[in-house]
């Protein structure tokens, strides 16, 4: 919870301004029992008309000010709660984006998106009632107890036997909140992963007939979901009814004594009138403060979860390059190998090297390990052993800025988000209207986007369902050549185009970018038949090293997938 108080620092004037005016309204509550009691006690008797009024006068103001000072802190208590809110959600999320790969499968998505949700509304709740309960709950109880302990000390302690009780309740079951509540948490992760799931695959699990399936995963989770909340629910419900009862114990105990002393006369029955308004507002102090008791474990354990997130440190350091490597060659393997898990290398000593301006295809079966080799050059993990270098630096010798600027990428499952065609190329960068042009020519995407009524300001719906693959695909890779990059990567990127078109794009970009290192990863050879250097990879491991012609003389495997899809002829 420390990291709470960082984003509470700034707002700590108008959170005091705010506990002064809850505090002056909560004493001025107080303040109108003691008077109630005082007027019936020391004024009504005297028939002074004018005491009378000035007395109920005074009530009505200390009314007044109650009522304002609880409506105008609790609107402050609003607005600092969602300044608060806005820069943890805010940061929290900067703070997604910027885990590393590793870190990143270790939480999970659907996780990091409940942290961002779920929890972060759990911790706005409690900070808001922190500032709406958490000050007029205790002085009421205070206030209550200290003013009931100067008007009739006996009566006053009977009240207080049931407050140690209620204390050890709340406490002992406040401790199995929290727990109770990450359990909870955890299975709205399944939920929203289930749900993730689905949504992405609808059109999948409609052609399959599946509906139902997927209704019952989903069932599952969600019934694995109620059973966590009602057994937290269950437990944490307790607490209410166990202090109602306890408190209205205490009254029972508090009216029987008074009905005794008063009999003796040994009280007054004003001041047991104004013992049962204090009563009344200690009972719900109390209950407030159980309220508080059941929020703060929610909170706790949400708090819990996002702080993993916000002190998650990168294992992707900065390291010192060794200054042994070839400045002349672009890119370079060095008997690199890596696991995913530490038990079965995904890549096992891998080496090659490219110049600048090379072109580098990929080849393998599914699982083989082709996209691991990239991730690796980006650095979204860092290898088990070996050395990946560009321009003969390690690429752990660069900052993230250096070398992410370095590339264009266009992945196997990459997105498009809801917006125009035009600003899905631009990506939030500063490129010109023709500079997105050029780009889209290059990828063959011109000619459908200017077919559509409104070009490049045609409106694409979140993940492009309204284009087609191919030109899905087209778009992807007008957004990575855009920017011009220095490395052009593109990971089976081209599988939804008819081989006439891939062709045109091959032949564009060697023209369009002859100093860029461009790097293909296809299941097809005619994508990489053309490369400077193309890698036949199996089980993480390299069996085939060189050019077409080269591969179809040593490489047994290249050659049969060759003559499987072309028949041993290709289209250029």
């Amino acid at each position: 919870m420390k990291w709470v108080l960082m984003y509470l620092k700034p707002l700590r004037a108008r959170i005091t301004l705010g506990t002064v005016i809850k505090i002056i309204g909560t004493l001025a509550e107080l303040m109108i029992p003691f008077l109630l009691s005082y007027i019936l006690e020391h004024v009504i008797h005297t028939n002074d008309v004018k005491k009378i009024l000035f007395y109920g006068a005074l009530m009505a103001a200390c009314a007044l000010i109650a009522c304002l000072g609880n409506i105008i802190a609790n609107r402050m208590a609003a607005k600092t709660t969602m300044i608060f809110s806005t820069q943890m959600r805010k940061d929290l999320f900067a703070n997604t984006l910027h885990l590393s790969a590793r870190s990143t499968d270790h939480f999970t998505i659907p996780s990091l998106e409940s942290r961002i949700t779920s929890d972060t509304y759990n911790v706005q709740n409690f900070i808001g009632m922190m500032q709406r309960m958490g000050i007029r709950a205790p002085i009421l109880l205070l206030g209550g107890t200290l003013i009931t302990m100067l008007m009739d000390q006996k009566l006053a302690l009977v009240m207080l036997a049931t407050l140690p009780l209620i204390f050890i309740v709340v406490y002992s079951i406040s401790r199995m909140g929290v727990p109770l509540y990450s359990k909870v948490q955890q299975s709205v992760d399944g939920m929203v992963r289930v749900v993730r799931e689905d949504a992405q695959g609808i059109r999948v699990i409609k052609a399959l007939s599946k509906v139902d399936y997927e209704n019952s995963r989903y069932d599952k989770a969600n019934m694995t979901l109620r059973r966590n909340e009602t057994k937290a629910g269950i437990i944490m419900g307790v607490v209410n009814p166990i202090m109602t009862l306890l408190m209205n114990m205490g009254i029972v105990a508090v009216i029987a004594v008074s009905a005794y002393f008063v009999s003796n006369k040994t009280s007054s029955a004003t001041t047991v009138i104004a013992f049962m308004q204090y009563f009344t507002l200690i009972s719900m102090a109390m209950m407030s403060l159980s309220r508080m008791f059941v929020m703060y474990t929610k909170c706790a354990a949400s708090a819990k979860r996002i702080s993993l997130v916000m002190e998650c440190e990168s294992e992707l350091t900065l390291c010192p390059d060794n200054g042994k490597g070839d400045s002349s060659l672009h890119i370079c393997f060095e008997k690199v190998s890596f696991s995913y898990l530490g038990k079965k290398n995904n890549l096992k000593d891998i080496s090659f090297s490219l110049k600048k301006g090379q072109s580098l295809g990929i080849i393998g079966a599914t699982g083989s390990g082709k996209s691991t080799l990239l991730r690796l050059l980006m650095r979204f993990y860092d290898a088990n052993s070996g050395t990946v270098r560009i321009h003969g630096k390690d690429v752990r010798s660069y900052s993230p800025e250096e070398l992410t600027a370095m590339f264009g990428v266009v992945f196997q499952n990459d997105f498009l988000y809801a917006d125009s065609i035009e600003e899905n190329i631009r990506f939030g960068r500063d490129l010109s209207k023709d500079e997105i042009v050029a780009a889209a020519k290059i990828a063959q995407a011109h000619d459908f986007i200017s077919s559509f009524s409104d070009g490049y300001d045609h409106a694409v719906s979140a993940g492009g369902t309204n284009l087609s693959g191919g030109q899905r695909q087209r778009v992807l890779i007008s957004r990575a050549i855009a920017g011009k990059p220095d490395i052009l990567i593109l990971d089976d990127s081209s599988s939804a185009l008819d081989y006439k078109t891939d062709a045109n794009l091959r032949r564009a970009l060697s023209e369009a970018l002859p100093e860029s290192t461009i790097i293909t990863v296809a299941q097809r050879v005619s994508s990489v038949k053309n490369c400077n250097l193309i890698l036949v990879i199996e089980d993480g491991v390299i069996i085939g090293y060189g050019k077409h012609e080269e591969l179809l003389e040593r490489c047994l495997e290249y050659k049969e997938i060759s003559d499987s899809q072309m028949g041993g002829a290709f289209l250029d």
